[in-house]
């Protein structure tokens, strides 16, 4: 078990390789969208990429979710193909979200052995989720465009 400061170390270490070895701006929270952002996580048992839709206003939460929804086919044929889609989630803190995420299963972060994989899940995916967001950014950003 890691005390309170080498959980602290370990992770800094983890988010200073990741930079180190893909070196790039990751697009993250300048969607441009309030409230609407890009999101690496792991913990001890998995990784994530997600995209967390979450103003406090549940009808442009609606819309922008079904927006990006409306584009599920075309996320999975040409981006993502095992995107996740939850129009409700409730999260620890008793606010409830929308989210599309990827995630790797079998993962650990308190394993050093496991950061090369994590990483390269991290780059690939993230790539792949701007890379829809550029395209269709301008269709999702525009709330009075019907889905």
């Amino acid at each position: 078990m890691y005390s309170k400061e080498e959980k602290q170390q370990l992770k800094r270490e983890f988010w200073s390789q990741f930079s180190e070895n893909y070196p790039r701006k990751w697009l993250l929270y300048d969607t441009q969208i309030k409230d609407v952002a890009f999101k690496f996580f792991v913990d001890t048992k998995s990784a994530r990429v997600q995209l967390d839709i979450e103003p406090k206003d549940e009808e442009k939460r609606k819309i922008y979710y079904e927006k990006i929804e409306s584009l599920r086919t075309l996320l999975h044929e040409e981006h993502v193909a095992d995107a996740q889609f939850a129009r409700h989630l409730d999260l620890e803190n008793g606010k409830t979200i929308s989210r599309i995420w990827v995630e790797m299963e079998g993962v650990n972060m308190n394993r050093r052995d496991d950061w090369p994989r994590i990483h390269a899940f991290f780059a690939t995916k993230m790539a792949a989720f701007e890379e829809f967001f550029n395209e269709y950014e301008d269709y999702i950003r525009d709330l009075d465009l019907n889905t």
